[in-house]
């Protein structure tokens, strides 16, 4: 399993997502080495160069790490990616 290489702050792009989906979200940052305690949950991000940025996709979170700011934007590159697999049911598994 691919351990997240990070220092500082985490910062978890969550935009309305469905509370499942973000506990397990959650959950598998954790799983893959980031502490909860590192995380910010937020839909703005004041990331600088070098932190990583996780997006929240319904069937993967996608990690990446900031190359460039402007204007309070970000420019990231993906880093690896993390697969959410769902049971039959509909429900999120951990499967690591």
């Amino acid at each position: 399993m691919q351990k997240i290489d990070y220092e500082g702050k985490v910062w978890v792009l969550n935009y309305n997502n469905p509370e499942p989906l973000l506990n397990h979200a959650i959950h598998m940052l954790e799983r893959h080495g980031v502490k909860r305690e590192d995380m910010e949950i937020t839909e703005t991000p004041t990331a600088k160069v070098g932190a990583i940025v996780v997006e929240i996709w319904p069937y993967e979170l996608v990690i990446g790490r900031v190359r460039t700011t402007r204007n309070d934007s970000f420019i990231s590159g993906t880093e690896f990616l993390i697969e959410l697999k769902l049971d039959e049911d509909g429900n999120y598994i951990d499967y690591l």
